[in-house]
């Protein structure tokens, strides 16, 4: 009999754990320029006599002016059109001399390396030494010693505001118009004395700053200061730590303002079916402007004890209706089929609120939105440790930072992956909107509008918006801009952040709701393509609409309550993995953005960019079916190891999964099977841009996934992912089939750190690869090695599934009666479910 309710099946198999050497090699060779070592080493032993003298003479002119000064120098570094800058000699952790930061530029057409260091007075003789031995001294392969950094440096001077500031260079505060700005304070492990030194300085200066937010990451501590240009050369000049200067955020403002009728008797009718847990164990968290929960429909859901504020002057209560509008969603999920229904709704779930932003009308000023939001959080949790939680927020950045980290983003980051307390944490993100009058030159501007801050964060589920709603009932000369199915109007994406840098955001779409257009090219939001919730003034009206990205994030995380209700132990990894792996493309979506012109994979590529993995499916994520069989493994891995004085990847695990062998044998042998993988894991963020053009620098490290191809034996997938299981000199062919892959690894499977692809074949050859190894690439826990993390454990959520269009097959019970009669091993590396 088939069954389409069934619970996905949660391994507790320990796979096969195997040391691991990659089997990449070192990397490109480094590309310098050929230089006249004699007139290159003259030219930058000149270039740092001469930039000395200039240093003195301004540290004399500032003791004249009583400025405190520090006990070194900034110096920036420039490497030579289209070369590399050799970064990572430049710097000397023993002696002092500090990489603050690393910046690259194209400049008629070529890219350009600039770093920053920090250098010590007692420690300039040894960069002079550096430059001699470059003159002097050959290596046993007689070629000069320090060449390729020397040979990389194209200029030196001594770096000014320019050399620090990571924004826009437009952004930079002019003379007397003091802004806040984030300061990013180098910081090794955590050192409380770097903040304390600086926040002393600032009051020295009479700088304005904010002590109670503070941002703490690997070799970073970010901090809020009140600032000119001419106040941010005087902290160049007066302390050791600065690593970068960017401005301060300011927040969008959500103001919805479409009128809705009054229908009170729709909510006496709702509350009369309506059943809530009087217990609930699993909670969603919702920073936003606060909520009027003395709405009927929220009230039983929102107690006052679960409502919060971050600014007690604000108090909890919702004066903007965007906390409201949210929280309606993030009840109901579908208010208005809840409405439409004589049925009972049972909610199992609770709701909190955390008032972020104070939503007053007035302009909210600039703060450090990370630590905000983390202190947000944290409000929820200590109240009420035990609950299960997925936090919700739609509030973003006006500015567009292009897929880069920021404090915010790195801050979501930490919070999600426990640095800080060992606790994870599913996180949920609005990617951002574009407004009613940028949507005129749709579908274009959905690709030129990048994704908004902080939705380029790794760990959060980023969410974008498709829409069903073409139908405008309102008689009118309007019409809907987008058709069913098509990416809503209002949907950023990542586009212009390039096909192979930063993570796959959006990853994963709900309904926006779809923008109004009339014959004079006028566009407008309307009732008829929104989504109905509840309006923050019950007593003028009890219903109001909601649309664009806040509506698809308050949906989405509607579903991860849902998956969390259903798997309560299950990790937050696991829980985001389950939503993506549910996650297809509409045949609207594919028909709308694909481009002949370009090859299949090159538009998946894009596509993975437009909408992420796509539209989520409820019952796929909470259930398999008879046809449709998932499992789920949860296991821990150390990636590196420490030999020798050298960090090296450390282990790789092989899952042998069990798999229907006999029944897909037996089927017919035309009969194709998809097989789907999902990898999920959360990284712990390295945010300084400390070489953000080594793509390692910015995740703690990476994992990957391969399949066993079906003419492969298990030794011989083995040796092909890792070269320590290989003989001496023996060479492995590393293609797999890799065109049988939906995606590929080339194609944006393997940004972020949530991959997900299909395989599809015959019946008889997906019977043959129930292998998959999982493995790890770099990463700064390994490229940072003074850091102490190279021996850390990370965990990682494994989803597979495999499905076929016939329901007569039934692929579940074998494996479900295989699992039963076998014996239960638990896997050797247990990590905390939190």
């Amino acid at each position: 009999m088939f069954r389409k309710d069934l619970p996905h099946i949660i391994l507790n198999i320990a796979p096969e754990e195997q040391d691991y050497t990659s089997r990449q090699g070192r990397g490109p060779a480094t590309n310098t320029p050929q230089r006249n070592r004699k007139d290159h080493g003259e030219f930058v032993k000149q270039r740092l006599e001469e930039l000395w003298r200039e240093v003195e003479k301004k540290e004399e002119e500032g003791k004249s002016v009583a400025l405190p000064v520090s006990d070194g120098v900034y110096l920036e570094f420039k490497g030579a059109e289209g070369y590399d800058l050799v970064t990572k000699s430049l710097e000397n952790i023993r002696s002092g001399i500090r990489l603050s930061n690393v910046r690259t530029y194209k400049e008629n057409g070529k890219e350009i390396t600039k770093a920053t260091i920090y250098v010590p007075k007692e420690k300039y003789p040894s960069f002079l030494s550096k430059v001699d031995k470059y003159l002097n001294e050959d290596t046993k392969y007689d070629k000069p010693k320090n060449a390729k950094l020397i040979d990389s440096i194209e200029d030196i001077r001594v770096a000014i505001i320019n050399s620090f500031w990571n924004d826009s260079k437009k952004l930079i505060p002019k003379k007397g118009q003091h802004k806040w700005c984030e300061v990013w304070l180098r910081s090794d492990n955590n050192d409380i004395e770097v903040e304390k030194e600086f926040f002393n300085l600032c009051s020295k200066l009479g700088i304005e700053f904010r002590s109670d937010e503070v941002l703490k990451f690997p070799e970073r501590k970010v901090v809020i200061v009140k600032a000119d240009k001419e106040v941010l050369a005087n902290i160049i000049t007066s302390s050791p730590y600065i690593a970068e200067f960017r401005l301060a955020k300011e927040t969008a403002r959500f103001f919805v303002e479409l009128d809705n009728k009054d229908q009170t008797d729709w909510v006496k009718h709702l509350l009369k079916r309506l059943n809530v847990a009087s217990e609930a164990t699993t909670a969603v968290c919702i920073l936003d402007t606060g909520v009027n929960n003395g709405h009927e429909l929220l009230q039983p859901i929102i107690s006052d004890e679960n409502c919060y504020t971050i600014n007690d002057d604000w108090g909890t209560h919702d004066q903007a209706g965007h906390g409201t509008l949210m929280s309606g969603a993030v009840c109901y999920g579908d208010l208005q089929k809840c409405l439409d229904t004589n049925d009972e709704i049972n909610i199992s779930h609770t709701v909190e609120s955390v008032k972020l932003i104070p939503g007053d009308g007035n302009h909210n000023e600039p703060h450090l939105y990370g630590a905000l939001t983390q202190r947000g959080v944290y409000f929820a949790e200590i109240d009420s440790p035990e609950r299960q939680r997925t936090v919700c927020m739609a509030i973003t950045s006006e500015v567009c930072e292009e897929g880069k980290p920021t404090s915010w983003s790195a801050a979501i980051d930490a919070l999600t992956s426990g640095v800080e307390d060992e606790t994870r944490r599913l996180f949920v993100t609005a990617a951002g909107n574009i407004e009613n009058d940028d949507c005129k030159n749709y579908p274009d501007s959905n690709i030129t509008c990048s994704i908004k801050n902080p939705g380029q964060s790794w760990n959060t589920i980023t969410v974008g918006a498709f829409t069903e709603k073409d139908v405008i009932t309102l008689k009118s000369s309007y019409s809907a801009l987008a058709k069913k199915g098509e990416l809503s109007p209002y949907s950023r994406t990542s586009m212009v952040w390039g096909r192979n840098t930063w993570p796959v955001k959006p990853d994963i779409v709900f309904e926006g709701g779809n923008v109004a257009k009339d014959s004079t090219g006028f566009h407008c939001s309307l009732d008829d393509l929104s989504i109905l919730s509840t309006a923050h003034e019950p007593t003028k009206r009890q219903f109001d609409v909601l649309y664009a990205t806040s509506a698809a994030t308050a949906q989405a995380t509607w579903y991860t309550a849902q998956i969390q209700l259903r798997y309560p132990n299950l990790w937050p990894e696991t829980i985001r993995a389950l939503l993506v792996h549910s996650a297809e493309w509409t045949d609207s979506i594919v028909k709308q953005f694909y481009n002949s012109s370009i090859s299949r994979k090159k538009n998946y590529q894009d596509l993975l960019r437009i909408c992420g993995y796509g539209v989520p499916s409820l019952d796929k994520a909470l259930y398999s079916a008879s046809n449709s069989l998932t499992l789920i493994s949860e296991n821990g891995i150390q990636p590196f190891d420490k030999k020798d004085g050298r960090t090296i990847t450390k282990d790789m695990h092989i899952h042998e999964l069990p798999w229907p062998k006999d029944v897909l044998i037996g089927l017919p042998s035309d009969t194709m099977v998809k097989l789907k993988i999902t990898l999920s894991y959360f990284i712990e963020p390295g945010p300084g841009e400390v070489g953000w053009k080594n793509k390692y620098r910015y995740p703690s490290h990476s994992l990957r996934f391969d399949l066993k191809s079906p003419n492969e034996t298990k030794q011989e997938f083995i040796k092909r992912l890792n070269i320590a299981a290989r003989e001496d000199g023996e060479d492995i062919e590393t293609s797999a089939q890799t065109e049988r892959w939906k995606l590929g690894p080339k194609s944006g499977r393997n940004l972020g750190s949530i991959h997900n692809d299909v395989w599809e074949g015959t019946a008889a050859e997906v019977s043959n690869c129930n292998l998959i190894g999982i493995y790890p690439v770099s990463g700064w826990w390994k490229e940072r090695s003074h850091l102490d993390c190279w021996d850390k454990q990370t965990r990682y959520s494994l989803i597979v599934s495999l499905e076929t269009p016939k329901t007569e097959i039934d692929l579940y019970t074998p494996v479900e009666i295989a699992l039963k009669t076998s014996i239960e091993i638990k896997p050797t590396r247990q990590l905390k479910k939190n």
